[in-house]
């Protein structure tokens, strides 16, 4: 299974950090917040990575290189324009091939372990959910017996990891340019395709300078 890394994004709320850097780049206890998924997803058994990128992106090819060094290929995907989530995965989708594919956003730190998704995937759609951040309280869908879905607005919900197996025929009949993955993702749960799983472990959206301080936190009180 090939695995893709989304690093496209701009950071705006990381400023001014994100002004010369990449976010994917900033650095979480000495390392770049890339590198701590690479080195996880070699331990979990990939070994070709697609990586997107626009906003200073190719400071990103300056640092990973072709991955050589990590004991994986990665491949780039560079965006001119800005084509939100789901457009950045379609224009990749000829890197990734016909088979399912996992997806990782690169502003997330975790210490999931990704050996845990190579299994066959029911449907279009595996999704990864966590427990509701401080942030985000009122979730995003429903897990049942391992079949996500929207649910009722009173359900309990989970969060939307970042993490997900997708198969390319969840893109089917999309056309190259901007637009967002969560309506393939409500429509997947609609026709029932899209499984998932809770995650067990630590996971942060790091997406301000105060979580960024957090998973500092969390990876010196593992070390």
């Amino acid at each position: 299974m090939k695995a893709m890394i989304l690093a496209a994004g701009k950071g705006e709320r990381m400023r001014p950090l994100t002004l010369t850097t990449p976010k994917p780049l900033i650095r979480v206890a000495g390392t770049p917040l890339i590198e701590y998924h690479l080195r996880a997803l070699v331990a979990g058994g990939f070994d070709e990575i697609v990586i997107n990128h626009a906003w200073l992106g190719q400071q990103i090819e300056d640092y990973l290189g072709d991955g050589s060094r990590f004991g994986v290929r990665i491949i780039y995907s560079p965006e001119g324009e800005p084509l939100e989530t789901g457009g950045g995965i379609f224009r990749a989708l000829p890197l990734l091939g016909d088979e399912p594919f996992l997806v990782v956003n690169g502003d997330i730190w975790t210490d999931f372990d990704f050996r845990s998704l190579h299994r066959p995937l029911e449907g279009v759609v595996h999704l990864v959910l966590v427990d509701n951040p401080e942030h985000h309280p009122g979730g995003d869908f429903v897990l049942t017996d391992g079949k996500v879905h929207e649910g009722a607005p009173t359900a309990d919900k989970l969060t939307y990891s970042g993490i997900a197996v997708l198969h390319p025929r969840l893109f089917d009949g999309c056309v190259d340019g901007a637009f967002k993955l969560a309506p393939l993702l409500r429509k997947a749960m609609d026709q029932g395709q899209a499984s998932g799983e809770r995650l067990q472990g630590h996971w942060v959206d790091v997406g301000t300078l105060e979580r960024l301080a957090q998973v500092e936190k969390l990876i010196e009180a593992s070390r």
